[in-house]
């Protein structure tokens, strides 16, 4: 033992099991010396070999053994064990955390000031506006309702921004009450807004700061409607085109919320709303996000234009590019009963890159998009493959993947696929199309599904129902409500989360799955069935084989082997 060392039992230990590693000729000589040296040079002592970590040489391993040595030495000649340095840290943070308790005075906490909305302001208006609402009313209002009742009330406008070079409009400041937790939304595609508990107190404050008092309103409906001062000269006032709409859109909310429900999911009646033939015209729409480089981003719209197309630029929910129909006049839809001035067209591009194809194809997004693609409800998608250069011994890998995806996208989802060779000739196309969609839209009526009747449920069935009883007529529905249905969050069930839950698990394919959710058909389910399978050895064995001896009878891309039957238990089963 080297008396020198600042630590001579340890390094002794080290010693034995160096010179031990010497005889074996093993490969822990190297280790053992690293270790050995970097004690011996050190001048500190250490009271645990936990310590010895920050020595070079030192791993967990190596010093876990030198702690069980550590115990073994002291029980044998009844020494005490020194304390860990993690449990000694622990003790001080605790006395020092005592200590500060006692010297600390209760600091009186302060009392968090009551939201008051600045007067005529976004906020004042439409808590005023959701307030003309009984506290009752579950139905609420939706954004133009609301709109023509807040307006009188606001100085600024709900629609047209203040400053033409910024993008806020008063009714930007409905996110605020949102996050304040003083209106809460529901409803997809059309939202409806209604005030909380925390909203009709805010309310209840601002009524009696302008002496306001409740007003009966038709059809029996006790409503607070507040009297408010009269609004200066330039505020602009309601036409009477608009109030007629607002009542009539208001008698028709009361009968509805009067009525018993109906279930989401049935088929509605309603009444098409005609596009005449000129009144709108063709868009192209292209996503933000196709660009050529990172510092290239307009060459798609730059090279459209020069083929006689301006590209709209958006961030688009689904697909890469897609027509719109836009009306000649604004207001035309807002007359009618829906919203904004755009319809969305049965045509959607989805473009790819062969590298980016592979790399979708790899990580499972390929899936994704195509069955985001069939539930967006559009029937005449097309996939533009763009077959850049590529190294060959890279594609040879993946070539059959790629052929067979190709086949797959054309003979199961029944969608065209477009190869061209390179991006200016996907621009070309892009160009084509445009022109031959404006000929074909342009010159015929659009029957447009107004977005009242539309709910995440009802949308797809309500689709295949039109296309199986009228297939001579085509039906769109507006911009904002196909943006809405098409959300990768805003529309997403149960069903959608479970089984983007299952496909992070890798070989889980979407058909694989639908065919556990169809066995399983929530998470609970599926956890609680491992659940029943018991403890110990025999309950390990049974949780591997759950899902292979369940799904058995599956053949094809649906089978599962009993290594993926082990891994999907190994994250579902606290197998391990």
């Amino acid at each position: 033992m080297d008396e020198d060392c600042a630590n001579p039992q340890l390094l002794g230990w080290v010693k034995e099991w160096l010179d031990l590693a010497r005889e074996r000729n093993s490969k822990g000589i190297t280790t053992y010396k690293r270790a050995y040296d970097a004690l011996k040079a050190c001048p500190l002592a250490f009271q645990h070999p936990a310590e010895l970590q920050q020595l070079k040489g030192f791993g967990p391993k190596l010093c876990e053994r030198l702690e069980d040595t550590l115990k073994k030495h002291c029980q044998e000649n009844g020494l005490p064990m020194p304390e860990h340095p993690r449990m000694r840290k622990q003790r001080q943070q605790e006395v020092e955390g005592e200590a500060a308790e006692e010297s600390s005075k209760p600091k009186k906490k302060r009392q968090p000031k009551a939201y008051v909305p600045t007067l005529r302001s976004g906020p004042y208006a439409l808590i005023l506006g959701l307030a003309t609402l009984s506290e009752d009313d579950s139905n609420g209002l939706t954004k133009t309702e609301l709109i023509e009742i807040a307006q009188p009330h606001c100085d600024a406008s709900f629609s047209a921004p203040s400053d033409p070079t910024k993008f806020y409009t008063a009714w930007s400041s409905m996110k605020t009450l949102l996050q304040k937790e003083m209106v809460y939304e529901r409803g997809r595609p059309l939202r409806r807004y209604a005030l909380t508990d925390e909203g009709w107190e805010v309310a209840k404050r601002i009524k009696r700061a302008n002496g306001m008092q409740p007003e009966a309103s038709v059809n029996g409906i006790t409503r607070n409607v507040p009297h408010l001062p009269a609004p200066p000269e330039r505020t602009p006032s309601l036409s009477p085109e608009l109030a007629t709409i607002s009542e009539a859109q208001r008698l028709v909310r009361e009968t509805v919320a009067d009525s018993p429900q109906t279930d989401d999911s049935s088929i509605p009646e309603f009444s098409p709303i005609r596009l005449a033939p000129g009144s709108f015209t063709v868009h192209l729409l292209l996503d933000v996000r196709e660009v050529r480089a990172k510092t290239d981003r307009d060459y798609m719209q730059e090279e459209l234009a020069k083929q006689g197309v301006k590209a709209m630029m958006r961030n688009l929910e689904v697909g890469d590019a897609q027509w719109i129909a836009k009306c000649n006049d604004s207001s035309l839809l807002a007359r009618h009963g829906a919203e904004g001035d755009e319809i969305v067209l049965d045509w959607i591009v989805e473009r790819k890159r062969l590298d980016d194809l592979i790399g979708s194809i790899k990580d499972g997004r390929f899936h994704e998009q195509k069955f985001r693609l069939k539930r967006s409800g559009a029937t005449r998608v097309v996939y533009i493959i763009e077959e850049i250069a590529m190294d060959a011994a890279s594609y040879s890998r993946y070539e059959e993947a790629v052929q067979s995806a190709i086949a797959s996208t054309q003979v199961v989802n029944g969608y065209f696929v477009k190869r061209t060779a390179k991006m200016d000739d996907t621009i070309k196309y892009l160009a084509r199309m445009t022109q031959m969609l404006k000929s074909k839209y342009e010159q015929k009526a659009l029957h447009i599904i107004p977005t009242k009747v539309l709910t995440a449920q009802n949308y797809m069935p309500l689709l295949t129902h039109l296309r199986e009883t009228e297939p001579e007529v085509d039906y769109y529905i507006t911009y904002s409500a196909f943006a809405s249905l098409a959300s990768k969050s805003e529309t997403m069930t149960l069903k959608d989360v479970y089984l983007k839950m299952l496909m992070t698990t890798r070989r889980v394919t979407g058909e694989r799955a639908l065919e556990i959710q169809r066995k399983w058909k929530t998470p609970y389910q599926f956890v609680d069935a491992y659940r029943r399978c018991g403890p110990g050895e025999v309950g390990r064995k049974r949780k591997a084989d759950m899902v292979f001896a369940e799904l058995s009878h599956l053949v094809g891309k649906k089978k599962f082997s009993k290594s993926l039957s082990q891994s999907i238990a190994e994250i579902w089963g606290d197998y391990v």
